[in-house]
This record gives structure tokens, C-alpha cells and sequence, in this order.
């Protein structure tokens, strides 16, 4: 009699430490239920929602994909749905009034005790329930996630202490807690072997990262990173999302003395205007974000920066929002993510009066867009007729017969050659871009 393979769908909302998550729940599944992950919802028994509580747009979605979920479960009673993520955090037992067919809410640090909410909602025919935040249990109680590609994402800290106004990460993720730093290069050291050329450090503010090591000794931000670049294998380094309060000159410096940190750094500002940054709680002034970039660029100069931006935050003014574009002008950014605002519920700024109007929100976008679309343009415009030390990390995703891989300032680059360059550190020649992309041709192999 042939064994049936379980089958679990994930569909992931939000930042990248729920892709991160993602990848994890499927391993654990793989490892405690034999599960196979499947693209098709409609094949699946159990279809897990990791979601996001940063914009409406994402929560309105998911509730959307959970009404198609619930649909499939009313043609089979036997499949499984569970809520993970930021959403199921802040709604917790409200979720399960809105929804009553979910089988199971659990939020981003209970994640690892999904396999025994399974086992127990079987077992009693009950909702299982579980958000709350055992801190680093989660990391010690998680396998390996699956390693496709020469690239890999590491979570080293997670939690924020920010408590900014407009944001439900403090109130869904818990406060700031960190890895221990052995604990990191191990997993790090373990994915070398596995093929991993490149990692992308991670945390919602990773450079808050501080661990006291047995040793006694203070590992900060910049000095893990000293020891991530160290480690044999490894031949470039990235980090996302940082903080501009914890951007210390230690960590400027780092820009300057490690070769294998990436010459791109993801610095969000969110606003230019002082009295909406007071507003935001951001902590800094636009003249503190300035000079955090001209340390960087004294380290650095062919650093790469890119920005996060929110416009029609509550009282907003014309004046306010011109300062965002002075800032924009004066930093001369490489790219931007920006968003209108929406109040979230919980956060202190919902109980603002949201009195910018839509299309005033709209148009502002457009104008900011416009402007940090121009630069990023111009800055792959000056990549034309230059050598870039690119790692092949698969096929194009357009032209299979093609491939492509990441730039140091992390721009992507399509261009043909053969499947064996795939893991490796190739040299490509930049002939022409496009919106987003870049083409080259192969320069020769380093």
C-alpha cells in the first residue's frame, strides 16, 4: 500500500523575515510530518497564511486568500488552516471570532510549536491558540531550512524597542532580542558547506543586534559582521532592514575595513520633515540621517543607498512633504520602497486624525517615485561599459536559456552563459539596461 504524502501550502505576506519564516516552518514540517510543500492551494492539507500587519493592503489580501481557503475547507473538512505571522499576533482570539474554521493561530516566535498544535488539534477537536513570545526558543527548536541557490537569509535578531507611532512591529514581534553570536556563525559555517557564497544577515532593526557572548565579551553589530566576513566560505555579506539609530561608527567603519560587505546599505528615513519624524518618534532629524550618509560615503564612497519612505503620515504638510524630496536631493538615494500612509490599529498613530486626503497621498507617491526612479536610472545608466563581480545565483526568470545574479550595489544582471556557473563568482560586462534590470555578457570567471 503506497504511503500518501501530506502536502502543505504557505503563502507568505510582508517583510523578508516571513519568507525567512516560511522556509523554516516548511523544514519543520518536512521533519516532524513528512510534508511536501505544494504551489497549489487546492492540493494542500494544511494551508498555513504568514501575514503581515505593516500596510492594510497586506492584511486586506490575506483575509481575501482566507475566504478562498475557507472554501476549499467546506469541499474538505479534513484540511488544516492555520493563521501564523503579524496578523495572527495583534488579532490572536479575535481572529478566530472573525474566522471560526481556522484550526490554529500562532504568532512569529511560536512558529516552532506548529507541529504540536497540529497533533493537539486533532487530538482534542479544539482551536489552538498560541502567541506569545518565548524569545529564543524559536531558534534553538528549528531545523535547517532548505538551501536552493548560493545565496541564503539569516535570521540573527528579531523584535523591535523602537515603538515608532505609525508601526505594529513592537506590539506583534515583541521587543528586541537577540541570537547568540555562536549561534549564528554555526548556522552560517553549516550553510558554506552547503554551497552558500552569500548571506543576507537579518532583523527588523539587525544593526540593534548585541549579544553577550560566554566569553564575556560584547558582540555589537559591527564587530558580528567582522566575524561573518571571517568565516571561510563566505565572500559577501548583506543586511537588512537597519536603523538609523543604531548606525554607530563602528559600523560606518565597517564599510570601509570588510571586502566582503556588500557596498549597498538599506537606511529607511521614512520622512525629510524634523516635526513629522518628531511625530513619527523616529528618535533623529533629517541632519542626523545626513550625516550618518556623508560617514558612510567618507568610508565608502561608491556605497549604494537606498531608502524607505512614508507619505501623507497625519498632518503632513506641503512644506513637510517638499522636505522629503530636499532630502532625496541632498542624499541622491539609489532606489526607494515608498507608501502612502494607513493607519494601523494599536499604534498610537491611529488615533491621529488621518487628514491627508487620498489623492493628495496619491500624488505625492507619484512625485516621490518619480524622483528616486530618476536617480536609480541613472545609476544603472553609469553601470553601462563597466565590469561587475556578480554572483550566479540561478536562470533568468524571462529567458530560462539565460542567467543572472546580483551586483555588489545589488542591482541584477541577465546575460547568457553556461548552467556550471550557477554558485560561482562570475565577471560580467554591462552592455545595456533596463527598467530594472541590467544585460551583460561574460567578462571571464574569477
Amino acid at each position: 500500500m503506497n504511503h500518501v504524502v501530506k502536502k502543505v501550502h504557505i503563502k507568505t505576506f510582508g517583510c523578508q523575515m516571513n519568507v525567512y519564516d516560511s522556509d523554516k516552518m516548511v523544514a519543520l514540517l518536512q521533519q516532524t510530518h513528512a510534508m511536501e510543500p505544494t504551489e497549489d492551494m487546492t492540493h494542500a492539507d494544511l494551508i498555513i497564511f504568514n501575514t503581515c500587519s505593516i500596510r492594510e493592503k497586506a492584511e486586506e489580501k490575506f483575509f481575501s486568500e482566507l475566504g478562498r481557503a475557507h472554501e476549499l475547507k467546506e469541499a474538505n473538512p479534513g484540511l488544516l488552516i492555520a493563521v501564523g505571522g503579524c496578523v495572527a499576533s495583534q488579532e490572536g482570539d479575535a481572529l478566530l471570532a472573525r474566522a471560526p474554521f481556522v484550526d490554529m493561530v500562532f504568532g512569529p516566535q511560536t512558529l516552532h510549536r506548529l507541529p504540536q498544535m497540529m497533533e493537539e488539534r486533532k487530538r482534542l477537536g479544539r482551536h489552538q491558540i498560541d502567541v506569545s513570545f518565548p524569545e529564543i526558543e524559536k531558534f534553538d527548536a528549528l531545523p535547517a531550512a532548505r538551501v536552493e541557490g548560493p545565496t541564503a537569509f539569516v535570521s540573527i535578531m528579531e523584535g523591535c524597542s523602537k515603538y515608532c507611532s505609525f508601526c505594529v512591529v513592537p506590539y506583534t514581534r515583541g521587543e528586541e532580542f537577540s541570537r547568540p553570536a555562536h549561534a549564528v556563525l554555526a548556522e552560517i559555517a553549516e550553510l558554506t558547506h552547503r554551497g552558500i557564497r552569500e548571506v543576507t544577515l537579518l532583523g527588523q532593526n539587525v544593526n540593534a543586534y548585541l549579544q553577550l557572548e560566554d566569553s564575556g565579551e560584547d558582540v555589537d553589530f559591527a564587530r558580528l559582521l567582522e566575524q561573518v566576513c571571517a568565516l571561510e566560505g563566505i565572500e559577501r555579506v548583506r543586511y537588512t532592514t537597519s536603523h538609523p539609530l543604531e548606525f554607530t561608527p563602528a559600523l560606518v567603519a565597517a564599510h570601509g575595513a570588510l571586502p566582503k560587505l556588500a557596498g549597498q546599505v538599506h537606511l529607511p528615513v521614512q520622512s525629510g520633515s524634523d516635526r513629522i519624524l518628531a511625530a513619527m518618534k523616529r528618535g533623529y532629524t533629517a541632519a542626523d540621517y545626513r550625516r550618518i550618509i556623508d560617514d558612510l560615503r567618507q568610508a565608502r564612497p561608491d556605497i549604494s543607498l537606498t531608502s524607505d519612505f512614508i507619505v501623507g503620515f497625519p498632518g503632513e504638510t506641503e512644506d513637510d512633504f517638499q522636505d522629503t524630496l530636499d532630502l532625496i536631493e541632498a542624499v541622491n538615494f539609489d532606489g526607494s520602497f515608498a507608501f502612502s500612509y494607513s493607519p494601523r490599529p494599536g499604534t498610537p498613530a491611529a488615533d491621529l486624525p488621518d487628514d491627508v486626503p487620498e489623492e493628495i497621498k496619491r500624488q505625492r507617491l507619484q512625485r516621490l517615485l518619480a524622483l528616486t526612479d530618476a536617480r536609480a536610472a541613472q545609476v544603472s545608466a553609469a553601470m553601462v561599459g563597466t565590469r561587475q563581480r556578480i554572483l550566479v545565483d540561478g536562470h533568468a526568470r524571462r529567458n530560462q536559456q539565460e542567467l543572472r545574479g546580483r551586483t555588489d550595489n545589488n542591482r541584477v544582471v541577465n546575460f547568457p552563459g553556461g548552467e556550471r556557473l550557477i554558485g560561482h563568482f562570475v565577471e560580467v560586462l554591462i552592455t545595456s539596461t533596463a527598467h530594472y534590470t541590467l544585460r551583460g555578457e561574460l567578462a571571464d570567471v574569477l
